[in-house]
């Protein structure tokens, strides 16, 4: 017979393992020493040993699930159980109850980690749909649009949660984008219908700047394409292509038209610029009959100069109050001459004049007889304001006898 500490053969080839409960058969051996059957069968204990060790290393390394690390073990309690091996079969036992304890816990952890990303992810997508349906009132469409795809690829990016649950958020989510996507749509079809109806507009604009374009009413024309301009900035824009199209054909007409007017008025300003030379020429002649010395002679040359003067076309408008001045000074320059003339030779007015005069002489008289009077009696107050009254009567007594000196008196 032979033995090791745990485990025998007897006479027969029976092998035995020694356990807790005392000795359990392991099985015959007839092909060999009783030596070689306990080294056959401790080779086997060994294997589940190493069975045993890495199913440990797995379940502390790795993320085996609690269900596959407890059917392997069942497995390996089973072949430890079934008694099919020479070795500490109690120590096999109790390493593959610690490793049960030890799948429990892993289970217990992951329920807890899998509760609080459940919870992580719930808060997650009900923030995800709190901003979609914020977003479903914006009018920020592009952004908005962008945005609301990139929460959908967040969502899809996020552990389910109940059935339930998931699928209220999810209709949620999914409303609050066809809303936005109904009310950009919307907007839209309406921006589109605003563009025709600019298209249309800005279609009659163009026809209207094109049949001015050869139009020589340089004045009204003009206004009328900025009435049009106007217009054409009310009108709003056009899809893109036509608003660039329309545009071009409106600014092409008012081209053409403005160039032709340019033209226009580069002759006339160089016609213009002779004019004004003219102008100045019979101005500076004119000039020439100031001071007035023989009234006769110098309305006769002015009527002549005046006469040629009418003969010449418009001065630039910017020239013309300054060049006309000059003429209109000439004829009041000779209207004053005319007038002290008319006044020198009028008896009538001459009479009239040498009577103001004396009268306005004797009341000049009588204020300063008055004067010497007031003083005399010590009376300053009458004295004074009788002396300003003089004054005044005297400013008159001047002006009237510089006017009768122009009678020649």
């Amino acid at each position: 017979m032979s033995s090791d500490p745990w485990g025998r053969v007897d006479e027969t080839g029976t092998v035995y393992v020694r356990t807790a409960d005392g000795e359990q058969v392991v099985g015959s051996w007839q092909a060999g020493s009783p030596e070689e059957a306990l080294a056959y069968f401790e080779r086997k204990y060994d294997g589940i040993v190493v069975e045993i060790g890495l199913l440990e290393r797995r379940v502390k390394t790795t993320d085996l699930s609690a269900k596959d690390a407890t059917t392997a073990i069942d497995h390996l309690r089973q072949q430890v159980d079934e008694h099919h091996a020479v070795g500490d079969l109690d120590a096999l036992r109790k390493r593959l109850d610690a490793l049960v304890a030890t799948v429990e816990a892993r289970r217990e952890e992951r329920k807890v980690l899998k509760a609080k990303q459940t919870d992580e992810a719930k808060q997650a997508k009900e923030a995800l749909v709190a901003e979609a349906e914020e977003l479903a009132k914006s009018e920020q469409w592009r952004a908005a649009g962008e945005r609301l795809r990139a929460l959908v690829d967040t969502w899809k990016g996020l552990p389910r949660l109940d059935r339930k649950s998931d699928d209220e958020l999810w209709h949620r989510f999914s409303h609050a984008r066809s809303a936005f996507s109904k009310r950009r749509k919307a907007h839209f079809a309406a921006l589109d219908a605003q563009r025709e109806e600019a298209r249309k507009a800005k279609e009659k604009l163009v026809a209207e700047a094109e049949s001015l374009s050869g139009s020589t009413d340089w004045v009204g024309t003009a206004a009328r394409y900025r009435d049009l301009m106007t217009e054409w900035k009310a009108a709003g824009r056009a899809q893109r292509e036509a608003e660039d199209d329309l545009w071009n054909r409106f600014r092409g007409a008012q081209d053409v038209f403005f160039a032709a007017r340019g033209e226009v008025f580069a002759e006339r300003d160089a016609e213009q610029g002779e004019n004004l030379k003219l102008k100045e020429e019979l101005a500076a002649e004119a000039e020439k009959l100031v001071p007035v010395k023989d009234l006769k002679a110098a309305r006769a040359a002015f009527r002549g100069i005046n006469e040629r003067w009418e003969t010449i076309g418009h001065v630039p408008r910017d020239a013309r109050p300054k060049v006309e001045g000059r003429m209109q000074a000439v004829e009041r320059a000779l209207q004053e001459a005319e007038e002290s003339e008319w006044r020198r030779t009028n008896p009538e007015a001459r009479a009239r004049a040498e009577g103001l005069t004396g009268q306005l002489q004797a009341a000049v008289d009588k204020l300063r007889g008055q004067i010497d009077t007031a003083r005399a009696q010590g009376n300053n107050a009458r004295a004074d304001k009788l002396a300003k009254e003089l004054e005044g009567r005297q400013a008159l007594l001047d002006q009237a006898l510089k006017g009768l000196e122009e009678f020649g008196g």
